[in-house]
């Protein structure tokens, strides 16, 4: 398994050239990750809050840099603040709030994206892109939080034309909060695409890519 952990990672990490390669590790076990890490991978996106609480404690030795990619709700935040290097999933402002105090109580500041529910589906977690203006305004007011740049979760599909024009409206979102500059710090990052949608998501600018079942195969 080891083996096989390494070679899909020098794959994937070939084909994604600069990008962030964030390995998703949910309900995968502690030693996946260790093969990983042996394998050279330190980026790895977890999305529940008491899995990846107890995966951050067993695998402390370890040069990890942790994502939170999931829903979080805010009465599990403390568990992630501090711990996670960078929360991918802020979409809403009580989140916000609960994120900042938390990383004041600790003297951090914590980095962040928002995520974007670009497809509007109620289903989703995030801000609707009509609301990102205002939404960012009163970030700004936040000194104890951090945001780095957009992240969305694409609409389950095969067709490569949505997924392109998702991508590509989330990367126009983050121009026009850059050209206006309506946040108090300009946005880099781009957390969007994962296994079928690779190089699409590189066509339009993703920074971080989220790969779970192309690195530790199927999950039980």
């Amino acid at each position: 398994m080891q083996d096989t952990i390494a070679e899909n990672l020098t794959t994937l990490k070939n084909k994604i050239g600069n990008a962030t390669l964030i390995a998703v590790s949910k309900r995968k076990s502690a030693d996946d990750i260790r093969a990983a890490i042996q394998a050279g991978q330190h980026d790895f996106g977890e999305n529940n809050a008491k899995e990846f609480l107890l995966k951050y404690q067993e695998l402390m030795p370890h040069n990890i840099k942790w994502h939170f990619i999931g829903h979080l709700q805010g009465n599990k935040a403390k568990d992630v603040v501090g711990k996670a290097a960078l929360i991918h999933s802020v979409g809403s402002l009580k989140l916000a709030h609960r994120i900042d105090r938390l990383a004041g109580e600790n003297q951090i500041t914590q980095d962040c994206l928002v995520q974007v529910n670009i497809s509007a589906e109620e289903q989703k977690s995030g801000c609707l892109p009509d609301e990102l203006p205002s939404f960012f305004k009163s970030l700004n007011e936040l000194s104890h939080i951090n945001i780095l740049g957009l992240m969305m979760i694409g609409t389950a599909t095969e067709d490569k034309n949505l997924m392109k024009s998702e991508f590509a409206t989330l990367r126009k979102l983050k121009e026009d909060i850059n050209a206006k500059n309506i946040y108090k710090t300009s946005l880099t990052e781009l957390s969007m695409g994962m296994s079928g949608s690779i190089e699409i998501a590189l066509e339009e600018g993703a920074t971080m890519i989220r790969i779970g079942t192309d690195i530790f195969g199927k999950r039980d």
